[in-house]
């Protein structure tokens, strides 16, 4: 029977789904021990952090390299727990570049590692795939078209769909939305979502909010900002005074993607989560200039926006670097209010996009998945 998982999330994303598995794991046995590196939410679902996620959050290549003692250290230390308090498995979730380092050192003491949410390696090319078959006992993959990739390199890999599917819950109807939000029913709403890292809203919200001064020139809308749970308000109000009629909607980020008219996104889950609920979306993505040129380099995909990678095509605008700039960004989301055939088409593909993620229930399969791997190698 398996008694204790180690588990190592570094982003909020992987915090987000890593709660569903720590809540499905306690449900299954109330007794488990767990712990490792994980946020707020895999705390409050039962989990021991000994890290916390938000101190790992860090943002391309140049940011990496300069945390890179502190990154060594939480490594060492976190290798120093599968001596002392040995788990019976480990459950590696995303956060690839850290993950798949710590992958080899928990190989070399003999314990399995299960890696669930695939690194990207349909972009980063398939040099990953021949390492991680040394390290990885499993992958549990939550895009249909990346078991094919991992078992042709003879990884067992398992489809167990997408845990988006398990927590997009849309609490509010629009007219309680925009009654709380104090929207006015007459006109466009427009949401803006520019990332969960600190370095995201900083390189990404100005743009978007000169973006909407240009709209507004042809268009009467109202703006919407989505908070973070992770990142405190005053990340948001400096940049915020220059449009003071923006609201920061906060704990309803759903509502926000179902409910506006058209988004503004950065590049990251949140382009697949707005393409679940219909939203015409641009997306949009700035790095720093070093990460941008090493990502030049090593990126092998022609999109980079998850919802234009599960469709297979482009359905929806990217606009990377310094072709996100307002004016750009204004013209494409222009085309969405001027042009209602073209916005209902790709409404129509983005409904497509959301039938490729399977069906609900991910968190359960993993839970599964791990009490039945260590059962079976019993």
């Amino acid at each position: 029977m398996i008694n204790r998982v180690l588990i190592v999330a570094g982003d909020p994303s992987g915090d987000l789904h890593g709660a569903g598995v720590v809540d499905e794991l306690r449900r299954r046995l109330p007794d488990i021990d767990l712990y490792g590196i994980g946020g707020d939410r895999m705390k409050n679902a039962g989990m021991e952090l000994i890290y916390n996620a938000n101190d790992l959050s860090f943002m391309g290549f140049a940011e990496v390299v300069k945390h890179l003692p502190f990154i060594r250290q939480v490594e060492k230390s976190l290798e120093g727990y599968l001596v002392s308090r040995r788990p019976d498995i480990v459950l590696l979730i995303d956060y690839p570049g850290f993950n798949l380092r710590f992958a080899r050192r928990v190989k070399n003491h003999g314990i399995p590692a299960v890696y669930y949410i695939s690194p990207q390696v349909w972009a980063w090319g398939k040099r990953r795939l021949k390492k991680m078959k040394h390290v990885i006992d499993k992958m549990l993959v939550v895009f249909p078209f990346e078991k094919e990739l991992y078992e042709n390199e003879r990884i067992p890999a398992e489809f167990v769909g997408h845990p988006l599917l398990d927590v997009m819950r849309v609490r509010l109807t629009r007219a309680e939305f925009f009654l709380e939000q104090r929207f006015d029913n007459g006109d466009k709403l427009l949401g803006l979502f520019p990332g969960s890292r600190t370095q995201e809203i900083e390189r990404m919200l100005p743009v978007m909010l000169d973006a909407v001064q240009l709209i507004r020139e042809h268009h009467n809308i109202q703006v919407a900002v989505s908070k973070a749970p992770n990142l405190p308000a005053e990340c948001y109000r400096n940049f915020l005074r220059r449009l003071p009629d923006a609201r920061l909607v906060e704990d309803k980020t759903y509502e926000l993607m179902k409910y506006s008219d058209a988004a503004i996104v950065t590049s990251g889950t949140a382009t697949l989560e707005t393409a679940c609920f219909e939203t015409p979306m641009v997306v949009v993505y700035k790095a720093s200039r070093i990460s941008y040129f090493i990502g030049r380099l090593l990126v092998s995909v022609k999109s980079i926006g998850l919802v234009n990678i599960v469709a297979g095509k482009r359905i929806v605008p990217e606009l990377i670097q310094h072709e996100a700039n307002a004016e750009a960004i204004a013209f494409n989301i222009n085309q969405f209010f001027d042009k209602p055939l073209l916005a209902a088409e790709i409404k129509s593909e983005l409904a497509k996009v959301k039938g490729k993620l399977g069906v609900p229930g991910a968190a359960g399969r993993v839970a599964e998945t791990l009490i039945n791997f260590q059962l079976n190698r019993g």
